[in-house]
């Protein structure tokens, strides 16, 4: 190293490095006379030399004004220097408490008003011009940065672009006919043509997939209805919507549509169903939109950061219960959305929680589940009933997904429907904070665009979701802040109090049910497992059978939790019409993989029972009283064969239970798939019956869709005893009572295969026979829980 520094000032060249002190402590440099290498001075000449000493005075007057890193104050410093240089302008460094105040300022003002520079330059001791430069400068560094950030978004969105581009051309040059598997010849072909033969081609794959479940279903049976496709008939061009653009003579038969000009074909299939169409068209935001809702999804994090982190005034303690509820009045003076609302809130409610818990997982999966809509509703499957991305605005980092916005559809239910479910469009924005946190917001999309014509909604999501802090060892804090307007229909007086008091839709049921399942999926993942969990059923031996028996017990908790609500816009009747009844009937017709196909007869009813939830949970997923409730045991005796436990609490588990009927044999085994939860804000002992034979393909395929399910069970809510004055509810839905466990809602729902033909009619014997089924289901446990405790 020396070397080479002797041979360049040999050869009287400047070595040129970083500097050993701050810029800041460089006012030494200006005291010492100032002389260009020969080198320069004869490349410049006379106003060259000019310009440049002019342009470094003026740098030198303003470092003072734009210095925001800290310093010592000069204003005292002797007048040696200046005369020295009498044309060199005197600057100011600002004092550590200068830049403070200046800083606090500038997060909530960052274009403050005259009177506000004035105020603070006396306080501060600052000339009202040197406050003003400061504030252009921070402004101008924050933009910088805004900038970068931006910047390095873009160039990863350009990168995905580019890699799905090439992804895209490698598939349409391998692309092959679907009906005879020879080269597809594209040169004639438009693109709506390749696009519509590589729908075919996924079609197929699904048909192919279809049929093997259905002879795996079968026993090994060809199922010879389903391989055997009908010939596909040539659409009329003259009825077609736009999408074929030739046009062929009426006595020319035209090619079939899916096939390349010079590889025809009649052996075509026909999909089963259409793909589902989206409402909003296939429109969405237009580019012109996009900046608009991006500057809505700033101002929507920022809301949501400061309501997760603000306590006083903004949010009220609801009695001693510890949940917290929205300060509506204090919120309008401290919050406004940019955008006025077009739509009539005459007679909507506003709806405002925050609850915080600590989850099992890191933020990272927690961000992926968030982003994804089937995750999503596989994370909350008591909630979230139906969700799908409509749009991805941005895609985010590809690594993580920061950055990302997408319009998103979802449809939020309850465990009845004697509450209506709640359909909304939304925007969603994830991005990840300085402090290496996570915010994922929902914000509404009303008003964005007038290209957007959104369906009539009696809901809209205010900016509402979570901030997730990582914690050790895997763990992550989740702060829920849940903020939305309601315009409800008509809910049974049972529910009011539910759903008004915010615990039916609120933030403390989103994360205690995001709490369950974090702990679920852990259950799901560990391979250090007792042999209990294993359980003494021959198919139950390995950890992929525990996980695949696990995985058929949630998508037995989603069929039932939907079924049992109003999704769908599904029509329950009810038996009397009375005020006061709560039994209500339905019917559907199946013909999809995974429930019985068939007529399937639904009925639910509600109960107040004056015992805390606890006991009520407790008593249904009591083994040795099983016998003592006919709708679990059908009076019969069953022993527990396989135990999965999927939570720290003991009520969190999966069985297997082993029904002893006369009719067993080695070959035909009856058994009962049940999965018991709970949480803060419900229960639920969810059960289905299944043969072994299902048990043994579902443990030992990855496809357990086509396994049948149709579950019942029970949910139990915690409510106050009904009609009571002194747990009334205030304007801002806080209880003015402290009594927590004065009672619980019990809802029975049972489901029932009435016919094996889905085109059947209900024979109406039915229903008396399974309201009957449902009394005698209520009369028993409210026995066996109001029973004296020394029988």
């Amino acid at each position: 190293m020396y070397g080479d520094c002797q041979v360049m000032m040999s050869m009287g060249g400047n070595i040129v490095g970083e500097p050993m002190f701050p810029p800041s402590n460089l006012n030494f440099l200006h005291n010492l006379p100032y002389n260009s290498p020969p080198v320069f001075s004869s490349l410049l000449t006379k106003e060259d030399n000019g310009a440049l000493k002019g342009k470094e005075d003026e740098l030198d007057s303003k470092s003072g004004s734009g210095n925001i890193d800290g310093g010592v104050s000069e204003e005292h410093e002797d007048g040696e220097q200046q005369q020295r240089n009498p044309k060199r302008k005197r600057y100011h460094r600002h004092s550590v408490r200068q830049i403070q105040e200046m800083e606090a300022l500038f997060k909530e003002c960052p274009h403050p008003d005259d009177k506000q520079r004035l105020k603070l330059s006396q306080d501060l001791g600052l000339k009202p011009r040197q406050v003003k430069f400061w504030f252009q400068n921070r402004r101008t560094q924050m933009k910088s940065q805004q900038d970068r950030a931006d910047n390095v978004i873009l160039r990863a969105e350009n990168e995905n672009l580019k890699n799905e581009n090439v992804r895209l051309h490698g598939a349409i040059r391998n692309i092959t006919c679907p009906a005879c598997g020879g080269p597809a010849i594209l040169g004639e072909m438009s693109l709506d043509e390749q696009h519509l033969r590589i729908e075919n081609a996924r079609l197929k794959e699904e048909l192919e997939r279809l049929n093997g479940m259905a002879t795996r279903y079968a026993g090994g049976r060809p199922v010879h209805g389903m391989v055997q496709a009908p010939q596909m008939m040539v659409p009329s061009l003259d009825l077609d919507i736009g999408m074929y653009t030739r046009q062929y003579h009426h006595e020319q038969a035209p090619p079939p549509p899916f096939c390349p000009p010079l590889c025809h074909t009649s052996d075509m299939m026909v999909p089963h169903s259409m793909p589902e169409i989206n409402p909003l068209g296939t429109v969405g935001l237009l580019e012109n939109d996009k900046p608009l809702a991006f500057d809505l999804a700033m101002a929507a994090m920022a809301e949501l950061l400061k309501m997760s982190q603000l306590n006083e005034g903004l949010w009220l303690q609801s009695g001693g219960e510890g949940r917290e509820i929205l300060n509506v009045d204090e919120y309008a003076k401290s919050f406004q959305w940019p955008i006025n609302h077009k739509q009539e809130l005459s007679g909507w409610r506003t709806e405002g929680t925050r609850s915080t818990v600590t989850v099992i997982m890191n933020s990272i999966t927690l961000v992926d589940a968030f982003l994804d809509a089937n995750k999503w509703m596989e994370m909350f499957p008591s909630i979230v009933s139906k969700a799908r991305t409509v749009q991805v605005i941005t895609a985010g980092l590809a690594s993580h997904g920061s950055g990302s916005l997408q319009l998103m559809y979802a449809e939020f239910q309850f465990f009845t429907p004697l509450v209506p479910t709640r359909e909304v469009y939304f925007l969603r924005y994830c991005q990840q904070t300085a402090d290496g946190g996570w915010v994922i917001v929902d914000f509404p999309v009303d008003g964005i665009s007038e290209n957007l014509q959104l369906p009539l909604s009696r809901y809209r999501r205010r900016p509402s979701g979570c901030v997730i802090k990582d914690m050790p060892n895997g763990y992550s804090r989740v702060t829920w802040v849940e903020h939305s307007e309601v315009d409800d229909k008509p809910i049974h007086p049972m529910f009011n109090q539910i759903v008004e008091s915010g615990e039916a839709f609120g933030a403390q049921r989103w994360a205690t049910v995001l709490q369950r399942q974090c702990e679920r999926l852990a259950s799901l993942m560990a391979e250090n497992i007792s042999d209990r969990d294993l359980g003494a059923f021959s198919v139950m031996t390995t950890l992929e059978a525990r996980r695949s028996l696990m995985r058929l017990a949630q998508r037995m908790m989603r069929i039932f939790c939907i079924n049992m609500s109003g999704s769908g816009g599904q029509s329950w009747t009810t038996l009397t019409g009375g005020p006061e009844d709560t039994v209500r009937i339905t019917t559907r017709k199946n013909t999809e993989v995974g429930q019985p196909i068939g007529l399937i007869l639904c009925a639910i009813t509600t109960t107040w029972l004056p015992v805390p939830p606890h006991q009520v949970f407790d008593l249904l997923r009591d083994d040795r009283r099983r016998t003592e409730l006919d709708v679990l045991s059908s009076g019969s005796a069953s022993n527990e064969v396989a135990h999965i436990a999927n939570g720290t609490h003991t009520g969190n588990c999966i069985s297997l239970y082993r029904v002893n009927t006369g009719g067993n044999t080695p070959q035909n085994v009856e058994l009962m798939l049940q999965e018991s939860c709970t949480d803060p804000s419900a229960s639920l002992v969810i059960y289905a019956p299944i043969d072994i034979s299902s048990v043994q393909m579902a443990v030992t395929s990855e496809d357990h869709s086509y396994v049948p399910l149709l579950p019942s069970g029970f949910i139990i809510t915690p409510r106050r005893q009904p009609n009571d004055p002194k747990h009334a509810y205030n304007g801002n839905g806080i209880s003015s009572s402290n009594n927590r466990g004065d009672g619980c809602l019990m809802t029975v729902g049972v489901q029932m295969l009435a016919s094996s033909n889905p085109t059947a009619n209900l024979n109406f014997s039915a229903v008396p026979a399974i309201n009957n089924h449902l009394c005698n289901a209520v009369n028993q446990i409210r026995a066996a829980l109001l029973a004296p405790r020394d029988q």
